[in-house]
């Protein structure tokens, strides 16, 4: 193992500070300084100077977020002191009675000053920092012993691997807690993504927080949209705090991110207030929250108070009313992807929840509608927040009606179903399932693949139907005369999709990537293995080694890709397609174009559709997010526009039109 010159010690250690440095701006402070692009240049320099003298790896390295090796399971982590849970209250007069309690027991008349926190809807974890140093991660588990999943936990990004060195030399020990979410946002982009995967996408933003930090794997975990939000020290070495609230401010100035709409307030009257206000604004969060804790600021009287059985006396958690409605349950019906994953789907009586009229819900797959014990004609509990896949997640009453089975064969060919060992999704593995085939048909010509304009779902159904089409590749075989007996097709139509089809075949390489529909594939992946491999070629040679080792695609999506391109039916369906003239173009990285490093946000009715303009800002270099930051520098903007214009005007985004985007490409 080489030793490293004195020189590149010195610099590893500066880019390790100045990383430290734009992660904390960035995820805790939300305002960062420089581009994703400049970022990402001094990220790519660390790993280059640590893979040559891999003696400079250390466990505060900003390297050290990828995933580990898999683990054979959590081990067990018995909590210095318990983590405890909290007495409930839902109503004004609930609150009155514990906030008597309170002053009864401090033996007090005046107010009490309390610290209000939006109570988060994920996971509950602590952090273990032993000299500075993050060294141990675990869940509450059932509050006396949680899991360890410090390699988990290493991979969020805002949880800081390293105090600062005073920090260190101050309290050698430190156990921060605080609760690991997933914004409302990234849960949505994430399941979409899964989705057009056609893996199953995850219930809610909750379950979906505890089952990505619960992954045996931590490389899954590393590419989920996980954040920590600190709200409390347990067992520590540090001593001057006196309170709650000025915990909150110690750990802010430690670089976590503590959540901003945490208030101290005097008295009941005040508290009211507060919970009525986030109340109002919850629905306006990019976070679930299910209530408000109220905890006693000050230590001393904390002390004073003491616990009952596994609750403080000193807090208590005011809930929300619940995000949930029930209807009854009329059918339920299994629906095939393209990856043959069967899942089943509650039809509904029509029920409003959360301000939406919901008539189906996912019941995910088998086990869970065991543990459901789901009967036609029974009430339901559905839950639904923000922009959730509704779910059923109640049977009240099971009603006299059939009870609904699993079925053991595939509903779109009759081919048994299969099971893999680790999986819960039932899936049909038969090549030739029409369900799959016209999924993945449906999937090739999407935007985000070939992009051919009028092939929609049904249409694909009955090409799959009338056996024109028996894999994606055969579109480019397609004649006029072959659709014109279809349905609703008349010469027009017929011939402008052939015009589409033809078009298509002039492609970019990572659209041709993403319409292959390999597991694990999307958007995302297919442009990281554009900008790796370069080419196609390459690309269907990369070895599961070389695959491994391109950050964001990880061992279970290299082994997806090494083996659809060593199956025999997608190389005939690969030859089908250079036969017919479809492209299998080099990458031509947008690196260097003139909107490198920018970010783009489109919203509004524009003259044409927005892949078109998204497509033209990435061939510069650009990139198009879903969401207006202070990060984002331009808002493309159309007619119609909604909050998105509103709040780019707040955070002063530069705001441009078609011809403003045409001014800043290259003539």
């Amino acid at each position: 193992m080489p030793k490293p010159p004195a020189t590149v010690v010195n610099e590893h250690r500066k880019l390790k500070a100045e990383i430290e440095r734009h992660d904390r701006l960035y995820y805790a402070e939300d305002s960062p300084t420089i581009s994703d692009t400049e970022y990402d240049r001094l990220f790519d320099r660390l790993l280059v100077i640590e893979k040559e003298y891999p003696r400079l790896i250390t466990p505060d390295s900003p390297s050290q977020r990828v995933g580990a090796a898999p683990s054979a399971r959590f081990e067990p982590v018995t909590h210095r002191e318990p983590m405890l849970s909290l007495q409930k209250v839902t109503t004004i007069e609930e609150f009155n009675e514990f906030d008597r309690r309170v002053r009864e027991g401090l033996e007090i008349s005046t107010d009490v000053e309390y610290v209000t926190e939006p109570k988060l809807d994920g996971l509950a974890v602590e952090l273990l920092y032993e000299n500075g140093l993050l060294v141990t991660g675990s869940t509450r588990g059932d509050g006396v012993t949680g899991e360890n999943v410090t390699p988990n936990l290493r991979t969020v990004r805002n949880i800081p691997l390293k105090l600062s060195d005073p920090a260190s030399r101050t309290y050698p020990l430190l156990e921060v807690r605080g609760e690991v979410i997933m914004h409302r946002s990234a849960f949505v982009k994430l399941n979409r993504q899964l989705e057009q995967d056609n893996r199953a996408p995850l219930a809610n933003p909750r379950n979906g927080a505890a089952g990505s930090l619960r992954q045996l794997d931590s490389n899954v975990t590393a590419g989920r949209p996980l954040v920590f939000y600190a709200y409390g020290i347990s067992a520590t070495t540090l001593t001057g705090l006196d309170g709650q609230s000025r915990v909150i401010e110690f750990l802010k100035n430690e670089g976590f991110l503590v959540n901003r709409l945490i208030r101290t307030v005097a008295g009941p009257s005040a508290v009211h207030r507060r919970f009525e206000e986030l109340t109002q604004m919850r629905g306006d969060l990019d976070y679930d929250i299910d209530g408000m804790v109220v905890k006693v600021d000050q230590f001393a009287q904390q002390q004073l108070l003491g616990q009952i059985s596994r609750a403080p006396r000193w807090a208590v958690a005011w809930k929300f009313a619940a995000e949930t409605a029930e209807t009854v349950i009329k059918s339920v019906i299994f629906s095939v992807g393209r990856t043959g994953v069967v899942t089943p789907v509650a039809r509904l009586e029509p029920v409003k929840v959360s301000g939406v009229w919901v008539s189906s819900a996912t019941l995910h797959n088998a086990d869970n509608m065991t543990r459901l014990g789901v009967y036609i004609g029974a009430v339901a509990t559905i839950w639904r927040a923000g922009d959730v896949i509704p779910e059923v997640v109640e049977i009240r009453d099971g009603g006299t009606g059939e009870k609904v089975e699993f079925p053991s064969k595939c509903p779109s060919c009759n081919e048994i179903l299969e099971r893999d060992e680790g999986e819960a999704a039932h899936r049909c593995k038969n090549p030739v399932c029409p369900a799959q085939l016209e999924g993945r048909l449906f999937h090739f010509a999407s935007k985000g693949g070939f992009d051919i304009d009028g092939l929609g779902g049904k249409l694909a159904k009955q090409l799959i139907e009338q056996k024109l089409v028996k894999n994606p590749a055969d579109l480019f075989s397609l004649t006029r005369e072959q659709l014109l007996p279809l349905e609703l097709m008349a010469e027009k139509r017929a011939q402008n999709l052939i015009d589409a089809i033809d078009r298509s075949k002039l492609t970019q390489l990572p659209k041709l990537t993403y319409a292959l529909g390999i597991i694990g594939v999307g958007e995302a992946a297919a442009r990281l293995l554009a900008e790796h491999f370069g080419s196609f070629d390459r690309l269907e040679s990369g070895s599961i080694e070389e695959l491994e080792q391109i950050p964001g695609i990880g061992p279970v999506i290299a082994r997806n890709i090494r083996g659809f391109f060593d199956n025999d039916g997608n190389h005939r369906m690969l030859e089908i397609m250079h036969r017919t003239g479809v492209a299998f173009p080099v990458y031509q990285s947008g690196n260097r174009g003139k909107l490198t490093g920018k970010i783009f946000v489109i919203t509004g009715t524009l003259s044409k559709p927005r892949n078109h303009f998204k497509n033209l800002i990435e061939k510069q270099g650009g990139r198009v997010t879903g969401s207006i930051s202070s990060r984002t520098d331009f808002l493309l903007c159309g007619a119609d526009a909604g909050s998105k214009l509103d709040k780019a005007k707040k955070l002063g985004v530069q705001i441009i039109d078609e011809n403003g985007l045409v001014r800043l490409l290259p003539h």
